[in-house]
């Protein structure tokens, strides 16, 4: 139960970090070429555009991961809280 806990509590934290990380390379890039990204279609575009942020673009897979990661805290405390046999 322990490990499948740590795996829950890592996991969707670097997935969330990967996912982001993937976008802002994107974002950068746009930037670097003088042109603005749009957040809502993905794209790069010549006029400046509004921002939107990564929880109104994707809830489920912020709360998701967040609540998996609450998930893996309780597993990871339950199975260092029972004792071994």
């Amino acid at each position: 139960m322990l490990k499948l806990g740590l795996l829950l509590l890592i996991l969707p934290i670097l997935v969330l970090m990967g996912v982001y990380f993937w976008e802002l390379g994107d974002v950068r890039e746009c930037t670097l070429a003088g042109g603005h990204w749009d957040y809502l279609a993905g794209i790069c575009r010549d006029t400046p555009q509004p921002f939107a942020s990564w929880l109104d673009r994707h809830p489920w897979l912020v709360n998701g991961g967040m609540l998996l990661s609450v998930a893996g805290v309780v597993l990871c405390l339950l199975a260092l809280y029972t004792k071994r046999r």
